[in-house]
């Protein structure tokens, strides 16, 4: 059975992310493991730590209700607001065959323009594909 890891954020709800998830389900049996990077909603100049973790939190339950929904298991965790971080802090209690990072499209992607593609894929040791949203997913509030 394969394991899966999933890195994701504002783009958990895009159809091009449950695209990706249907193919692994279609090509065999497949777990997947969801960290959402606590990633700060700014205002201004500051943000409000309680609230990006409330804002987290309910974007990881909605993916694992959508995942369970196609009869997969799932579980997840609400991670660091560095996506790497929070993967390597994930990948420290489980072993995964694949990591999938959703993310926004370039140019409004910030963890394109911080190359976390490449910065993960030199950080875990099984192949990273990143997916990306076509336009922006539903905000959770």
């Amino acid at each position: 059975m394969a394991t899966v890891l999933i890195v994701g954020n504002e783009t958990l709800t895009s159809s091009e992310l449950e695209a990706a998830v249907s193919a692994r389900l279609r090509s065999g049996s497949t777990i997947f493991y969801i960290v959402v990077p606590a990633t700060p909603i700014e205002h201004g100049l500051t943000w409000d730590e309680a609230e990006t973790n409330r804002v987290a939190a309910t974007r990881l339950v909605a993916m694992l209700d959508r995942i369970h929904a196609l009869g997969a298991k799932a579980a997840g965790e609400v991670g660091s607001k560095d996506p790497v971080a929070a993967v390597r802090d994930a990948l420290r209690e489980r072993v995964v065959d694949e990591i999938i990072l959703s993310t926004l499209p370039s140019g409004i992607s910030r963890w394109l323009g911080q190359d976390v593609p490449t910065r993960l894929a030199k950080a875990v040791a099984v192949p990273v594909t990143v997916v990306t949203a076509e336009r922006l997913a539903v905000r959770s509030s």
